[in-house]
């Protein structure tokens, strides 16, 4: 980058100064009560986060049968509306109170109420109960979290049977139903695959009549060190979901990355380190941005421990540390998240996309066309025609092109030239920003040339793994 000129940095916005993005982050487990939120509200109001996935956590709120004590709840729900941050809640996991296989695993996890009648009648008031009450405060509610995976479907049997589409389904529609009568203005989302190529298990809950026109979305999770599959499971889903008749969104509701390899739960043991979560984080959610995503959520503010098959009887079995945070944490002897929640290169970057992609953009076709010219920096050419990917956007007559190398994230870095040549923008009005951590630089005359025909060439441009940000001025607002 040294060939340009750096004239300063994204001014990062905190969630009040921004109306509206649909770029937010996890905050989930404190269900189980995995870390101390009160430490982090402010640290993630001060990036700009305009959403956050909580759990609703049924155990923690019904210890006593029909009594529901919401307080825990209501703190978080206060403290992120009280900073700009929208909650919306994840309803889960199972209790033991109904269901008593659910007394075996920390925070109930993976315990659906579908055994007895009795069951599904304490769940089916337990949401109408957690509905109501935060009625006008939570406009999003979904149903249940990875249903698709064993972890999430546990039928407390000797001989499990596993996840069922159909069960799921049944589920969902009861569920559904009971949200939209405790409150017709609240939206609803289903699934929360944990495989979001899990299409017969999606298109087998959708045989269950009326599934469809119960839900208003569908939530799928993203965890590959591909990120080159994320357009594909989005474009699959929106395929089969245009098969219902019905317009239901997408929302991506967990995507995330380890910051270092000794860590558990997904992708466990891959070679990550600080700086591939902050790019597997930028692709990530500018593939989401591209594909138009009402909302796309970061997993997860901090580090915590997974305890997704933790039981209770065993305090080791849940001990387990997962480092997907854009915090760090260091964790006492009982698994809790302790320390400063310092933070890591993710958060600055997450922190530069939601200044830039907040108040109005939309996905734009831009007037810009790659070249491939002679090189001095790499003594040789650009890189190939068609090989960057490239993701246009417009606020008004402003405009962006996000653009990077798509090399594969844990094993390959790049930094290489490409040029353009565009007729949208004077040279003067040319802005570049690394993402990474939001420096702007202009461009030299050097590396601009303007032609006859009145459009513009940029020569040799930098082209990184990580992405870039060219655009005008005034699309960094």
């Amino acid at each position: 980058m040294e060939q340009l000129q750096r004239i300063g940095s994204i001014r990062i916005k905190a969630s009040n100064e921004i109306k509206a993005s649909p770029i937010g982050i996890g905050f989930e487990k404190l269900d189980r009560g995995v870390f101390t939120p009160e430490k982090a509200y402010d640290k993630i109001a001060a990036i700009g986060v305009k959403w956050a996935r909580i759990q609703s956590g049924w155990a923690r709120t019904e210890k006593e049968r029909g009594v529901y004590d919401f307080a825990w709840l209501d703190e978080i729900v206060e403290n992120l509306l009280r900073r700009g941050i929208q909650p919306w809640i994840c309803l889960c996991y199972g209790n033991s109170l109904y269901t008593p296989h659910a007394a075996t695993y920390f925070g109930s996890v993976g315990c659906p109420p579908i055994g007895t009648e009795e069951e599904r009648q304490a769940w089916a008031r337990y949401v109408d109960a957690t509905v109501r009450h935060y009625r006008g405060k939570i406009t999003l509610y979904e149903i249940w979290n990875e249903p698709d995976l064993k972890y999430s479907w546990r039928h407390g049997t000797d001989a499990e049977t596993g996840p069922s589409g159909k069960e799921y389904g049944a589920f969902c529609l009861a569920t559904a139903q009971a949200i939209h009568n405790a409150d017709p203005q609240a939206k609803v989302s289903g699934f929360a695959l944990g495989h979001p190529y899990g299409l017969e298990f999606v298109a087998d809950s959708l045989t269950v009549r009326g599934l469809a026109d119960a839900l208003d979305a569908v939530s799928f999770h993203v965890y590959t060190a591909d990120d080159a599959r994320r357009p594909a499971y989005i474009r699959g889903l929106r395929t089969l979901l245009s098969g219902t008749g019905k317009k239901i969104d997408l929302i991506q509701g967990e995507a995330g990355a380890q910051s270092r390899s000794d860590g558990s739960g997904a992708m466990r043991g891959f070679a990550w380190t600080p700086e591939r979560q902050r790019t597997y984080l930028l692709r990530g959610i500018l593939h989401d941005l591209a594909a138009e995503l009402p909302l796309t959520s970061y997993f997860s503010t901090l580090d915590m421990i997974e305890a997704l098959n933790g039981v209770v009887s065993d305090r080791k079995s849940y001990l387990d540390y997962g480092y997907f945070g854009v915090l760090s944490a260091d964790f006492d002897e009982n698994g809790l998240s302790t320390g400063s929640y310092s933070p890591k290169p993710s958060y600055t970057a997450l922190g530069t996309l939601l200044s830039i992609f907040s108040d109005g953009f939309s996905v734009a076709e831009l007037p810009i066309e790659q070249l491939v010219l002679p090189s001095k920096r790499l003594g040789g050419t650009d890189c190939p025609l068609h090989e960057p990917v490239t993701y246009g956007f417009r606020k008004g007559d402003a405009w962006g092109l996000a653009f990077w190398e798509p090399t594969p994230l844990l094993t390959t870095t790049y930094e290489g030239t490409v040029s353009f040549r565009l007729s949208c923008a004077a040279p003067e009005q040319l802005r570049l920003v690394d993402l990474a951590d939001g420096a702007i630089y202009a461009l030299p005359s050097d590396l601009t040339e303007q032609n006859a025909d009145g459009a513009v060439t940029l020569k040799n441009l930098p082209l990184s793994h990580s992405p870039y940000l060219l655009c005008t001025a005034d699309f960094l607002g």
